[in-house]
């Protein structure tokens, strides 16, 4: 199943069912991005707005892209605002928005469906202003190493949706070649066990200017 038509069946539970990676992101979204300043915010991988509704209350502007039209449905009858723009979008084109838009772009759990990173910085590169801030919040691949991925229960029993290892070193990579600076690295722990494996790495990343 196509990830577009695997999280449009997914939109009706995804913010009600169990999900400790869902709400561990929106944990880790919360607790970094209050420490950062931002007006302007395209948010990729929006879902059904579980992170929009907090963004807002600092941001003058949201654009939010997702592949989802069902998930988009959820988050634009729970999110009702003038300054908020739910669009459909597959992030392996080029994005519909002007260059130097945002002062922020956030990403969660979303680049583990995306095979080429590369675009992705690429694009992120472009639609930043200078100084600007590129947050990221993924499943980390130690969790994907011993074969966690993202699943949601149906009538028919468990549906795992195809998903893309990504090391760290790979995000780090990618962001240096298209001008990034790493700010921030944090892993985020369920905290059920002494040496559990991490469950989600975070990242805050710089756009550097250019010269």
């Amino acid at each position: 199943m196509s990830i577009d038509k695997a999280y449009n069946v997914w939109a009706k539970q995804y913010d009600t069912n169990k999900n400790r990676t869902r709400d561990l992101d929106q944990k880790s979204t919360i607790e970094t991005l209050s420490r950062f300043p931002f007006s302007n915010v395209l948010e990729l991988g929006c879902g059904t707005g579980k992170n929009t509704a907090w963004l807002i209350k600092k941001a003058d502007s949201i654009v939010g892209f997702d592949f989802s039209e069902e998930m988009l449905k959820v988050a634009k009858s729970k999110v009702q605002s003038d300054h908020v723009r739910f669009q459909q979008a597959d992030l392996n084109n080029d994005w519909e928005i002007d260059n130097n838009a945002v002062d922020l772009i956030t990403s969660s759990l979303t680049l583990e469906h995306i095979k080429n990173l590369d675009h992705i910085f690429h694009q992120a590169s472009k639609k930043l202003i200078d100084n600007g801030y590129f947050f990221i919040s993924e499943l980390h691949p130690f969790k994907q190493y011993v074969g966690t991925k993202a699943r949601y229960e149906t009538e028919e029993g468990i549906q795992e949706l195809e998903v893309y290892i990504h090391h760290i070193s790979e995000f780090i990579t990618n962001a240096e070649s298209y001008g990034f600076k790493m700010v921030e690295l944090k892993e985020w722990f369920d905290g059920e066990t002494e040496n559990e494996i991490p469950r989600l790495v975070s990242f805050v990343f710089i756009k550097t200017p250019t010269s």
